[in-house]
């Protein structure tokens, strides 16, 4: 094994310039979320030239490309699809430049997260090389809608296509370290129905916005008394959007909703999240909804599912995560950090709803993922390379 490791070592450094340019070539391609087409084609080619066994394309735009026949299956899981720029004068650089230079690979995607693909076709044409025979089928996943919907695109990799692995790393970025999970999350409306009446006499209505207020300052001590889990931290809810309306200007307002972002702990549910927002809201005309998401993917493909994304984690004891720590300190000669996202990923479907053991490992820094500037380390998406094939040889 030790001959392995070195060689994979060797290998991932002899391929650093071919991982980043595969990466830049990616980045030239905007591709937010229902918009992945062209960069889909472009990772299709890359693993098709690095030699995978079988490339496709699936009904919801997700490319799968398969190296080995083994009874056990590996998936190496990438989202393609990013959020948009934003300012553009927030940035230092064309975003869609893909420059690589003083050793990053500069723009949107670079590392939320096309950077963990690109390695991931790398860690494929390694394997190749190396001949690798074990009784593993590893599928690279570059997967589409994650930025619009998280896990949606493993729902129907699992529930329609049928490909269920045994094992899944995501390349979510987590600055080199293993991660074995992150809280989950869940999209709440509440609407409030009112009464209008002439702005002239406000008594004579029933005003949805005062309802909608209300409740507000309710749901801000809410957030204050969340559950905490020892791994995961505290779950969290926060009103991002409000909206109202009235017949005029000179009305009083007859409806008014808000949008919650409601960040789930361990031990935390869907029902127990709408139980805490029901019981605030039960003294007003309000419904409160989880909402679902659904779109059309660009392959023309209608697809959905509701917006509640479940908290997940393993234990670190889990052959999962092992393997990761043994694949980690063979190629780097030191211990892993063991840790969590903030944010949510594409486990929320593969261990949050499957069970399937999941673990992170991805090139670049979070902090950057959705920022102005974003730009992932070479030398990340070379030890990414590494680490997939070795983690290959090692579960």
């Amino acid at each position: 094994m030790n001959e392995i490791i070195s060689k994979i070592n060797e290998l991932s450094q002899k391929y650093s310039d071919y991982t980043a340019e595969n990466l830049s070539k990616l980045v030239k391609i905007k591709s937010v979320s229902l918009q992945e087409k062209d960069v889909q084609l472009e990772l299709k080619r890359q693993m098709e030239e690095a030699g995978f066994d079988e490339v496709r394309i699936d009904g919801l735009g997700n490319v799968i490309g398969r190296i080995g026949n083994g009874s056990r299956i590996l998936a190496i899981d990438g989202h393609m699809d990013t959020v948009d720029v934003g300012n553009i004068d927030n940035w230092d650089f064309d975003p869609f430049s893909g420059e690589i230079k003083d050793g990053f690979v500069h723009g949107r995607g670079t590392v939320d997260q096309e950077g963990g693909p690109a390695a991931a076709v790398t860690s494929g044409r390694i394997l190749k090389e190396l001949g690798f025979d074990k009784d593993l089928t590893v599928y690279v996943v570059g997967s589409v809608i994650e930025e619009d919907c998280d896990g949606l695109c493993w729902k129907y990799l699992i529930e329609e296509e049928k490909l269920k692995p045994d094992f899944v790393i995501s390349t979510e970025p987590t600055n080199l370290n293993i991660y074995r999970g992150h809280r989950g999350r869940m999209e709440i409306v509440v609407k409030f129905k009112g009464i209008s009446c002439h702005g002239s006499a406000p008594e004579r209505g029933k005003n949805a916005i005062y309802m909608a207020a209300k409740a507000a300052l309710e749901i801000e001590k809410l957030n204050e008394r969340i559950q905490s889990d020892d791994f995961l931290g505290k779950g969290t809810v926060t009103i991002s959007e409000i909206k109202s309306g009235s017949p005029s200007l000179c009305a009083v307002a007859d409806y008014a909703q808000f949008h919650l972002d409601r960040r789930l702990t361990w031990g935390e549910t869907k029902e127990s999240a709408v139980a805490e927002i029901e019981a605030i809201v039960k003294e007003f005309d309000a419904k409160v909804e989880v909402l679902y998401y659904e779109e059309t993917a660009y392959t023309g493909l209608k697809y959905g599912m509701e917006k509640y994304y479940p908290t997940w984690k393993i234990e670190e004891n889990n052959p999962a995560v092992v393997a990761g720590v043994q694949a980690f300190e063979a190629l780097f000669n030191k211990k892993p950090i063991i840790d969590k996202w903030t944010f949510s990923t594409n486990g929320i479907a593969t261990n949050g709803i499957h069970k399937i053991p999941t673990i992170g490992f991805g090139p670049g820094n979070e902090v950057l993922a959705h920022a102005p500037n974003e730009k992932v380390p070479v030398s990340d998406l070379v030890a990414a390379s590494a680490f997939y094939a070795a983690y290959a040889y090692l579960i």
